[in-house]
């Protein structure tokens, strides 16, 4: 989806996902210690708010102006400042060396174009620094539920880890997610990949 289409997706008043911050972001990253973090392809912003409501100072990028806005209102109702950036995060350069987290969460994109994306994630990261990396994985089209729909745009462990030259991966894997849908329980399934900096 282009920026037009998910400026329409996050017209409406209410947030298309939740206030919350995703599931595996909580577990992976609430015992590090406050710094610069870069969250790639912010959405809303929940990711980029419960960051900077525990000490971080955080640069939202997305390429929805909509979806800012909202990230922009949720950190204002929480008393937090985020960075705000409008740029398509295919094209964005962000500062080399400059991070101590980057964030990329639910960024599904064909494989060259995610690739060049995480390259540019890992110069970003600064020595010590945390690259996080969860999104649909591919076999959530047979073992799970939502998500897109396209196999070309969704992860596995390897399409993730081939692109991290330069980091020593602490884990690569795949993980469930419980999702409430009509009348019952069911999980998607996801990739997540926590790699750092030497």
């Amino acid at each position: 989806m282009e920026s037009q289409e998910w400026d329409q997706r996050y017209a409406g008043a209410e947030l298309v996902w939740t206030a919350e911050p995703n599931r595996f972001v909580v577990a992976e990253l609430q015992d590090l210690a406050p710094g610069r973090a870069l969250d790639v392809a912010a959405g809303e912003g929940r990711n980029a708010v419960w960051l900077a409501a525990r000490g971080w100072q955080v640069t939202a990028v997305d390429f929805s102006a909509a979806g800012l806005d909202k990230g922009r209102r949720l950190a204002e109702a929480r008393g937090v400042a985020v960075g705000w950036v409008h740029a398509d995060v295919r094209d964005y350069r962000p500062e080399v060396g400059s991070f101590q987290l980057v964030l990329v969460a639910y960024l599904q994109l064909h494989e060259a174009e995610l690739d060049g994306v995480l390259r540019r994630a890992v110069t970003a990261l600064a020595p010590g620094g945390v690259l996080l990396v969860v999104g649909h994985d591919v076999t959530n089209l047979t073992e799970g539920v939502g998500g897109p729909q396209d196999p070309a745009v969704l992860y596995t462990p390897e399409s993730v880890t081939r692109s991290l030259g330069g980091l020593t991966v602490l884990r690569a894997e795949r993980v469930r997610r419980p999702v409430a849908t009509a009348g019952s329980r069911r999980e998607a399934v996801d990739t997540l990949v926590r790699a750092i900096r030497d």
